[in-house]
């Protein structure tokens, strides 16, 4: 795409967010779609479509650092770090071959590699962003070496668009390891969770753990030596490459059963708004936060469990409060990810709710970057920004 066009899209875009401010009309940000039933639901009365903000800004391989427009499309960033033998340090999910950068970023969501590398927030160098206002912001920079400590760029990870519009992301990236491989042991949920924070504490090149109907998955990348003796200390049958490659881009990509709910509406709620907090129906889908130490018994029949411990997936018929009362005593939290057929979102929200501190912080942060509101409302939390009518 040509510099002029892509100084047209931005301007669009811009021209349409100061129109919505003037109007003070709640706007809802689309990127490709493929997250949009992550979160709460939004009534907006315009939708900001971001997808034609397109292109590669700058990209140094040296410098192990790339800054691409938001509506750049994930899969083709992907295959351009590939070229040169480098990729994200977080292994982010597409859920879809519309997947873009900006969304990857808004959503804040890491693959199994998460806890041995880095998160979306953690690569985030620098940002330009578009507030409330049609003002567009920077913070950061493009490269490592010019970032210092915590940046105001990385609030926009996992944001879910609340704060602003994306319009450029620069990204730390990593070279691809020489060589992978993954073990497979059987193991119960107390053995696998043993054994995951044993080798925690160890210098092992571990690129992702698994635990899925009793068999212990361990990823392994880096040299030839390296997964030779790492191998010899982990112990368990190794997987045909191209096996384990498909194991992990499907628990990448959430299409291994153990993630299937019942029929879902379009963005993964049945009926109107908010209904309860009893979630009474099929059995949803929850996302738990924990401390990797957590015992197995802290969290009956988890589906799956993956970064070391500290992610639990749990399809239940378990109220909102009870599942997220597990997380708290685990010390961590508790998402609704995906709530099954006939089931709604508890008035709430999808994610626990904020201590009154940080939910003042929040608001605060709300109305510094999006005076009026108007920017997805409530998708992160209820009551952030205006409601429709």
């Amino acid at each position: 795409m040509t510099e002029t066009a892509e100084t047209d899209a931005e301007q669009a875009i811009v021209e349409q967010v100061t129109t919505a401010w003037s109007a003070e009309r709640l706007v809802a940000i689309q990127g490709g779609g493929t997250k949009a039933f992550y979160g709460n639901r939004v009534a907006a009365e315009t939708v900001l479509d971001c997808s034609v903000h397109q292109g590669v800004v700058a990209y140094e391989p040296t410098e192990l650092a790339i800054t691409v427009r938001a509506g750049t499309p994930l899969a083709a960033v992907e295959a351009l770090l590939a070229e040169h033998g480098q990729q994200f340090p977080f292994e982010p999910p597409h859920f879809g071959a519309a997947a873009t950068i900006g969304g990857m970023v808004a959503a804040g969501l890491s693959g199994p590699r998460r806890p041995y590398a880095a998160s979306v927030r953690d690569a985030v160098l620098g940002v330009r962003v578009l507030n409330g206002k049609g003002e567009v912001l920077e913070f950061g920079g493009r490269v490592m070496k010019n970032v210092a400590g915590y940046d105001l760029s990385r609030l926009m990870a996992g944001s879910l668009g609340v704060l602003g519009v994306l319009l450029e992301v620069s990204l730390k990236v990593m070279p691809v390891p020489p060589g992978r491989i993954t073990l497979v042991q059987e193991q119960d949920q107390a053995g696998a969770l043993e054994l995951m924070q044993r080798w925690a504490g160890q210098a092992l090149p571990i690129s992702g753990t698994a635990w899925l109907e009793g068999r212990l998955h361990v990823r392994l990348a880096g040299s030839d030596e390296a997964l030779t003796q790492t191998q010899r200390i982990i112990g368990g049958a190794p997987m045909a490459v191209a096996e384990a490659d498909a194991f992990w881009l499907a628990l990448r990509e959430q299409e291994l059963d153990c993630f299937a709910v019942d029929s879902l509406t379009g963005d993964g709620f049945a009926g109107d708004g908010f209904a309860g907090d009893g979630l009474a129906g099929e059995r949803s889908l929850w996302r738990l936060s924990v401390r990797s130490a957590t015992a197995a018994k802290a969290i009956p029949a988890p589906d799956l469990i993956e970064w070391g411990g500290a992610l639990r997936w749990l399809r239940s018929e378990r109220s909102a409060a009870e599942v997220r009362e597990m997380a708290r005593t685990a010390g961590g939290h508790a998402t609704l990810f995906r709530a099954g057929s006939g089931r709604s979102a508890p008035r709430d929200g999808v994610f626990t709710p904020l201590n009154p501190v940080a939910a003042r912080l929040h608001q605060h942060l709300k109305r510094a970057f999006d005076p009026a509101g108007i920017f997805n409302p409530g998708r992160l939390y209820p009551g952030m920004g205006r409601t429709a009518g």
